[in-house]
């Protein structure tokens, strides 16, 4: 077992285990830490607590000191630079005529670096770019091009549902989410249903996903063929919540009748699938 704290860089950022080196640290308490990009404050997003050596990946780097008044005002100070170096590299973007939209700006605690995050449709040859960013800010420079999802959790807004976004207030980490559970919870393939407002599928299909697979485990499924009270049928409509099915039976009029699954006996289940031209046409919403 090992000492650690969690710390979080940014707003519902990824959380890092650091070695506390014997001080106490509180939950939302500010602290100063070496990181791969170098100095960095960030905020306590776990207290000190125990965890297997399993969970961590050693040397664990340790924790330089909590941050003073001092520390708290560099980061302001960040912020401020950080509107100015948004403005002047839209306008050298404009400048050099590059097809790149530019999101947001970081400067790094000890002003060793600034980095700079874009989305654009393909690759970008920003190296111009680049050389007349550094010959203005006189440090090192980084862009880093990212996918929509990171666009819409680094600017926030609100979902389809009127909440703020779930990846901008407390999802840590994307999920991954697939065509194939908008299907198995029987939602319309409507790319504007299913699609947040970065252009991808909904982050919230993922949430019910495991009760929607225990229930396809104990329901037949759309086309199977049963056996009910009134003879053998077709299931031709599946409510997966209230576990209602239609059954089309073989030998009636042709007409479906309602059933509770207690009520019915597989004799061939379905599949659940999602053919090549559904897949094709709905390919974009499962890109990051």
């Amino acid at each position: 077992m090992a000492e650690v704290i969690g710390v979080r860089f940014k707003n519902v950022g990824k959380v890092y285990y650091f070695d506390p080196d014997g001080q106490k640290m509180e939950l939302g308490q500010r602290v100063i830490v070496e990181t791969a990009r170098g100095i960095e404050c960030g905020e306590v997003a776990m207290p000190n607590r125990q965890v297997s050596d399993t969970d961590i990946v050693k040397p664990l780097k340790k924790v330089i000191r909590a941050a003073n008044e001092e520390d708290l005002a560099q980061v302001e100070r960040n912020k401020q630079r950080e509107k100015q170096a948004f403005s002047i590299c839209e306008n050298k973007i404009a400048v050099h005529k590059l097809d790149m939209k530019l999101v947001d700006v970081e400067y790094t605690f000890d002003n060793n670096k600034i980095l700079f995050y874009f989305t654009a449709d393909g690759r970008v040859d920003f190296r111009d770019l680049v050389k007349d960013l550094a010959s203005v800010f006189r440090t090192r420079i980084e862009l880093r091009q990212i996918g929509v999802r990171d666009e819409a959790k680094m600017l926030g807004g609100l979902g389809i549902c009127g909440k703020p976004f779930c990846c901008s207030t407390f999802l840590g980490e994307f999920q991954p989410v697939s065509i194939k559970m908008a299907k198995e919870q029987g939602l319309s393939l409507n790319p504007t249903k299913i699609s947040g407002t970065c252009g991808r599928l909904m982050c919230c299909l993922k949430y019910e996903q495991e009760a929607y697979e225990d229930l396809l485990r104990r329901t037949p499924k759309q086309g199977a063929f049963v056996s009910t009270p009134d003879g053998r049928g077709t299931v031709v409509e599946v409510n997966l919540l209230t576990g209602m099915l239609k059954v089309k039976i073989e030998k009636s009029d042709g007409a479906a009748r309602l059933y509770n699954k207690d009520q019915v006996k597989i004799i061939r289940d379905a599949q659940i699938r999602v053919d090549h031209d559904e897949a094709a046409a709905l390919k974009d919403l499962e890109d990051k």
